[in-house]
């Protein structure tokens, strides 16, 4: 197992990386156990995979396992589902002491960390991330909240978890799109801040797509420790933590306007804004059109999509798309703050940015 910390001082927590521990899963929670009950929220998907052990798990010690399925999907992040789980809670006699699991994808981990937040005014909760997007991104940082019919996670709060469990194992049984998805936020993080990781993944990405253990578990760690040491700067971004959007601005706004949808995963959207976010600062002179080009090349080797005409579905007009980003949290005072390049591994932010140029490099990329 390998232990990196996420020093937020009292709120500091561990994220575990290890392989194969769904069968033993109640036998490490049980320390972490006000009394002998526990609290878990997964989704159909996953459970069709994981109920026998999870449920053999907490019952050979001994605990007392309350399981709630959310169907699986983007649109279980809503006012609906959050209501649900929390009543769920309720119902079933939860106490402020007890813990919640979130057992799950991205959308599991963002909703159950907001219901875990607001019901009895906070209760501890721990991440156990099954897709590789939520072990590398979403699980980290205390992002929680759910979508609003006006942008996506618009409605939420910082809550940090008690720990973060990854098993690498859960990736098995994770298809090839979704896992295409989540190592679009791995390169994320090396175009934002580190080069060299980007230098690793040209020779390693296709390895790691074949699902190499070994590399998975250095591509996962690698980007957790990016991430905690941004969170640890910025727990809410208020300044650099913002960096970690790169592409987002563009990737929640494709979201959105394709309605959440299966047209298009949440990486597949960060994978195309991340091109559009190079080929705009390439357009701007912040960076050189080869930097962009390289960035590119890569995305297709790796069979991410890069342009907005890989969705497969009718799009509204650009100037609607641009109108959706203005729906982005990183709005102030009516103005944007971009995510920008300088290089591959350099990423700033900044609201100088000419809208002609998004909408051509938009257009073109239709």
């Amino acid at each position: 197992m390998k232990s990196l910390i996420v020093d937020l001082g009292s709120r500091s927590y561990e994220i575990n990386i290890s392989t194969g521990i769904i069968p033993s899963l109640g036998a490490e929670l049980k320390t972490h156990l006000n009394r002998d009950r526990i609290w878990v929220v997964s989704d159909s998907e996953v459970l069709n995979s994981y109920r026998t052990d999870l449920e053999a798990s907490f019952k050979k010690v001994e605990i007392e396992l309350n399981l709630l399925e959310l169907p699986s999907g983007e649109r279980t992040k809503s006012f609906q589902f959050l209501e649900r789980t929390i009543n769920w809670f309720l119902e079933t006699g939860i106490e402020r002491k007890d813990l919640i699991v979130a057992f799950g994808g991205g959308v599991i981990g963002d909703l159950v960390g907001f219901a875990a937040a607001t019901t009895l005014r906070g209760i501890d909760y721990i991440q156990i991330p099954t897709t590789l997007l939520a072990q590398v991104d979403s699980s980290v940082g205390g992002k929680t909240g759910i979508n609003s019919q006006f942008g996506k996670n618009l409605i939420g709060n910082f809550n940090q978890p008690k720990a973060v469990i990854i098993d690498v194992s859960t990736l098995n049984t994770l298809c090839d799109r979704q896992l295409k998805s989540g190592y679009s936020e791995i390169l994320k993080y090396s175009l934002l801040g580190d080069k060299n990781f980007f230098d690793w993944l040209e020779l390693k990405g296709m390895s790691i797509l074949a699902r190499n253990e070994l590399l998975l578990n250095q591509a996962i760690e690698k980007s957790c420790l990016i991430k905690a040491e941004i969170v640890k700067e910025d727990e809410k971004e208020d300044g650099k933590r913002a960096l970690l959007n790169l592409g987002h601005t563009f990737g929640h706004a494709l979201e959105a306007v394709t309605g959440y949808s299966g047209a298009l995963l949440h990486g597949e959207g960060v994978s195309i804004g991340c091109m559009l976010a190079f080929e705009v600062s390439a357009e701007m002179g912040f960076t050189s059109h080869e930097e962009s080009s390289r960035v590119k090349y890569h995305l297709r080797k790796m069979g991410l999509r890069s342009e907005l005409r890989e969705i497969g579905t009718s799009l509204p007009s650009t100037d609607d798309i641009i109108q959706e980003m203005f729906k982005d949290k990183k709005v102030n005072n009516g103005v944007i703050n971009f995510i920008m390049v300088r290089n591959i591994g350099d990423a700033f932010i900044t609201n100088a940015i000419d809208f002609s140029v998004v909408s051509s490099v938009i257009d073109a990329s239709r």
